[in-house]
């Protein structure tokens, strides 16, 4: 048998491997995508104050400290039952919205675009962000870096951090906005709405006008048939502040809808020996293996997994944007994995229109921010969809709020039994006997994964604080000396 490692895969935040067997035949017979790292947050949290959590927990990740922020800090909410005023809600989603904004543009042009706009079999010193600016010109990369910066501006005025923020409270937040702040935060949202409709262009023009790109988009070899989760509003459209969680089935069809304390009923871990990564699944279904299907309990996050759940989106522009992606592809539910990267630039167009409504909203200015809690706290869950899917937070405190027990169900977590289906599909499709095993060929097996834009430093912690996965330890020959575990 031989076996084939992409170690480490690239262009994605933390650490990983792929690991392919081949039988005897040159065919496909498994493949594994390792997570080696583990970081333990839910352990570390233990015996810690549950205010400090949205300063933790955000330390996870340097990529969506927001999305943890906010998470934790909708847990204190629930958990010291405590109601945030209304503008407090709204600044919260704008201070969101422009997160969204940032981290969707990360990921289109520098970590997921590359691939398309220089082709998947470019070489490696051009498949990066600095083969994209030479390709599409200074002018765009001008408008990705502007982007960028003008939303972390957005994000440090009201979080006293660009990165790591200091702003959600239980009850409320920190700081609100002022007149001058948000005429400034309006200008930039309408800029951002702009950059968004420019870069569907781009994917556009790149993508959807080349036949051999739409060809591999809509190919049997980066397509699964699973359940989708995303937090919808009371219309049923995509939110990703708040709401109920909304799973429907492979056919489109609602499997079930639920409120964040109600999310044990429905969502259980698997855990398997060679990864540090837990694999959620349906309880409802239960979990059948690593298999796609109705009668399998896998479902998926991220942008396309939101778009599938939901009926639609709640702003002018993206429900637009939204309408041409699936008269493009087919109709819903679109199963396409790669498809997920045009879902994520009618999320960032969606970003940028919440971002410039909540700016002109009267209420955004108002000097009520927050409301003190007063009851002793016990219990609390916190749901908001991270760029990269649904995360849960979950705390159990003592009466003076000392932390007893977390649970983080992270994005990627959710989509960790997705990954691996895609990864181990895309070899099986690829890799043939007595075809030559090319770099980009490798590539295009990473490109199964990249568009889940997984966040490894979040997903990664063992049950019970125990080191589930084997430790080898190999001499300087490659030859296994001792193995532990």
């Amino acid at each position: 048998m031989k076996r084939i490692t992409i170690d480490p895969v690239t262009r994605l935040e933390g650490h990983g491997k792929i690991e392919i067997f081949l039988n005897d035949k040159g065919e496909v017979a498994n493949s594994y995508f390792q997570i080696p790292e583990l970081r333990g947050f839910e352990k570390f949290t233990e015996g810690r104050l549950a205010e400090d959590m949205p300063q933790i927990t955000q330390r996870i990740c340097g990529v969506c400290p927001e999305a943890h922020h906010l998470a934790a800090t909708k847990t204190l909410d629930d958990l010291f039952h405590v109601d945030a005023p209304s503008a407090a809600k709204k600044l919260r989603e704008l201070f969101y919205s422009s997160f969204y904004v940032t981290d969707h543009t990360t990921h289109f042009y520098i970590l997921g675009g590359p691939d398309f706009v220089m082709g998947p079999d470019a070489p490696v010193a051009e498949r990066n962000i600095l083969g994209v600016i030479a390709k599409v010109g200074m002018e765009l990369a001008g408008a990705v870096l502007k982007t960028r910066k003008q939303n972390h501006h957005i994000i440090q005025m009201l979080g006293g951090r660009a990165v790591h923020p200091v702003f959600g409270l239980p009850g409320g937040v920190s700081k609100g906005l002022n007149e001058e702040e948000r005429k400034e935060v309006e200008q930039i949202a309408r800029e951002s709405v702009a950059f968004a409709q420019l870069s569907l262009k781009v994917f556009d023009d790149i993508v959807l006008k080349n036949k051999a790109y739409v060809d591999m988009v809509v190919s049997d070899a980066f397509t699964h048939r699973t359940y989708y989760m995303g937090l919808v509003d009371e219309k049923n459209k995509v939110n990703f502040y708040d709401g109920k969680v909304r799973v429907v089935d492979p056919e489109g069809k609602e499997f079930v809808k639920f409120a964040p304390r109600e999310y044990l009923n429905h969502v259980a871990e698997h855990v398997e020996p060679w990864t540090y990564i837990k694999m959620p699944f349906l309880k409802g279904i239960g979990w059948k293996g690593f298999a796609d299907g109705k009668d399998s309990g896998v479902f998926r996050v991220a942008p396309l997994a939101r778009l599938n759940a939901a009926d639609g989106m709640a702003t002018p522009l993206a429900q637009e944007a939204y309408e041409k992606m699936y008269a493009t592809l087919g109709g819903k539910p679109v199963h396409h994995t790669l498809a997920m990267h045009w879902a994520r630039l009618v999320e960032l167009l969606y970003a940028a229109e919440r971002l410039l409504e909540l700016s002109r909203d009267p209420e955004i200015t108002s000097p009520t921010i927050r409301t003190i809690p007063t009851a002793t706290p016990d219990e609390g869950v916190g749901i908001v969809e991270a760029p990269r899917g649904t995360l849960f937070h979950h705390y159990i405190t003592d009466e003076k709020g000392v932390i007893k027990k977390a649970n983080l169900i992270v994005a990627t977590v959710n989509n960790a039994a997705a990954i691996n289906m895609s990864v181990k599909k895309a070899a099986m499709n690829l890799i043939k006997p007595g075809k030559e095993i090319t770099e980009g060929l490798l590539n295009r097996v990473e490109m199964a994964w990249r568009p889940y834009d997984p966040c490894f430093g979040c997903a990664t912690h063992a049950l019970s604080g125990r080191s589930p996965a084997p430790v080898y330890v190999y001499d300087s020959q490659g030859k296994l000396v001792k193995s532990l575990g």
